[in-house]
């Protein structure tokens, strides 16, 4: 019955992998040796310009001129304020339930986006049923091994971080794409082990610690 419930989450989903992308570093881009001035017939100054050296605008301040470079936003994050080992034990525990649970749950994100479009596209309810029984069958396919390898609690992690990064419950979710009786049955049975479908996620409440992680994790500092 606990894996059950882990695996009603894919009845309203199908996940697809999501890739981060490297940033351009600022400081190696200012590295760049300017070359000696030349003569550039003005149709290749543009195209010249970009390939060597970068024009940037600048202030004369006591004599000096200083360049102008528009830096990336930083993000500043405290250490969270443990009020005793216990909860520095909790959040110890909960950093290692997010690291594996946080994935499922942007591709969740990404491929709800897919699967939106594509019903979008289809125009009849035989049409769309279809789509949506291959799209369940894909998915426990790739991923139904994996989700059974995973922790009650972090199944009750991943249902608030599917609601943080879908806008949507479990609950919801299910309602929508398996129907209201599906959903009231799986929620039902949810609720038999202490979770609950239609728990909502709050960042500045009861998830604040869950929050912390998952921005600790995003700029690559645990």
């Amino acid at each position: 019955m606990k894996k059950n419930l882990i695996l009603l989450i894919l009845f309203a989903l199908s996940f697809h992998l999501l890739i981060s992308q490297e940033q351009k570093n600022v400081k190696q881009l200012l590295k760049q040796p300017i070359p000696e001035k030349q003569e550039i017939p003005e149709n290749q100054q543009k195209a010249k310009g970009n390939e060597n050296f970068h024009v940037l605008k600048a202030a004369i301040i006591d004599g000096d001129t200083i360049p102008h470079v528009l830096l990336k936003e930083v993000t500043i994050i405290p250490q969270w304020n443990f009020k005793n080992n216990k909860e520095r034990i909790a959040y110890t525990r909960l950093v290692h339930n997010v690291k594996i649970t946080l994935p499922y749950a942007r591709i969740a994100s990404e491929k709800l986006y897919e699967i939106n479009s594509q019903l979008a596209k289809i125009k009849d309810d035989k049409g769309r049923k279809n789509y949506l029984k291959k799209a369940e069958k894909d998915l426990f396919a790739e991923f139904e091994a994996p989700l059974r390898n995973l922790t009650f609690s972090q199944g009750k992690v991943l249902i608030k971080l599917i609601d943080r990064e879908t806008g949507n419950t479990g609950f919801e979710l299910i309602k929508e794409y398996r129907g209201g009786v599906s959903a009231f049955f799986w929620q039902g049975i949810a609720r038999i082990f202490g979770a609950n479908l239609k728990d909502v996620y709050k960042p500045d409440n009861e998830d604040a610690m869950i929050e912390h992680i998952i921005k600790m994790i995003d700029l690559g500092l645990i």
